[in-house]
């Protein structure tokens, strides 16, 4: 395990999410219901998940409407079986720490 810091508690507004470039990797975390993260790019076109529009657990490419879990990363419509990685998350009294 590898927990590195990626924000100040607060940044990450609850029912929003944001995009951060970790180890050559772009992951979106999602404040909803706790703290979520997924592998920030949508496999459709590459389109950056992190602004996306939340609607409970699922999450909108802003770019052509690819819908994603972001507690499973499983993508809910057009290609079955697509799953983007997911990642831990740790909401401590320094920050937001994700495990990757």
């Amino acid at each position: 395990m590898v927990w590195k810091k990626i924000a100040e508690n607060g940044e990450i507004p609850i029912g929003k999410g944001k995009e951060f470039k970790i180890a050559e990797k772009h992951v979106a975390v999602f404040n909803q219901d706790g703290y979520h993260a997924l592998d920030g790019i949508c496999v459709h076109q590459d389109g950056s998940l992190g602004p996306g529009k939340l609607e409970g657990d699922i999450v909108e490419c802003p770019l052509h409407s690819w819908h994603y879990n972001i507690k499973t990363g499983q993508l809910q419509d057009y290609l079955k079986g697509v799953k983007l990685q997911t990642y831990k998350v740790e909401k401590r009294s320094d920050g937001i720490y994700i495990d990757i």
